[in-house]
């Protein structure tokens, strides 16, 4: 037996091989940190309509405690009937400046469909007296003087609107 013809074999990953592992992994995380952003925003926006189905539950047991009538001061009916107990009641991205969780601004508007994005009017809960909500989640209609129409704009584009 001739020792130098015996090959040795081959120990140990190709080139190829360990960039081919490389990029598989690269793309696995790219994919990861692209959806990630999208998955919160959801989130986010999932939170913000659990929210506004809480202010609709809020205000129809407080048009009930008060025979009927709307509260006149949004800030005073959220302190006694939203934040009860330790609850909180803020937009789960925060304030638009990047802060700590802030609490919804509520904004009187008329009866017009709203066209504001996200952006321009986070954390604001924009409420129509005397209308219901409309075809759309942006537009109102017209409804009995005891009727109110809260809309909120959504990360992911389009309103949340709930009425009593």
């Amino acid at each position: 037996m001739n020792v130098l013809t015996k090959q040795r074999g081959n120990s140990g990953f190709t080139i190829i091989e360990v960039v081919l592992v490389l990029a598989i992994a690269g793309l696995i995380f790219l994919m990861v940190f692209i959806a990630l952003p999208a998955l919160q925003r959801n989130q986010r926006d999932t939170q913000r309509k659990d929210d506004m189905a809480r202010l609709q539950t809020a205000l129809v047991n407080y048009t009930n405690a008060n025979r009927g009538r709307l509260p006149s001061d949004y800030g005073a009916f959220t302190t006694q009937y939203l934040t009860v107990g330790g609850d909180d009641f803020l937009d789960p991205a925060g304030a638009p400046d990047g802060a700590n969780a802030t609490a919804y601004q509520f904004t009187a508007v008329d009866g017009a469909t709203l066209s504001r994005t996200y952006k321009d009017s986070q954390n604001t809960i924009f409420y129509t007296n005397g209308h219901i909500c409309g075809d759309t989640a942006a537009a109102v209609t017209p409804a009995g003087s005891r009727k109110v129409a809260f809309r909120l704009a959504l990360e992911g584009g389009g309103f949340n609107c709930v009425n009593n």
